[in-house]
């Protein structure tokens, strides 16, 4: 996700299913806090995890 990958771009280079990749995208987004409903996940998934590995 961090590298811009889309979640089929993820499936392909890990050699998971559409519905794993969902699974652990879903468990990040939850990790984090994101609702559902709330915009721009990946985005905010990409920058906490930028603002970690800046540490």
């Amino acid at each position: 996700m961090a590298r811009g990958l889309s979640n089929s771009e993820i499936m392909d280079e890990l050699v998971l299913t559409a519905g794993a990749v969902s699974k652990h995208v879903a468990s990040v987004f939850m990790k984090l806090g994101f609702a559902p409903e709330d915009a721009n996940r990946r985005v905010k998934a990409v920058l906490a995890w930028l603002r970690h590995t800046e540490r």
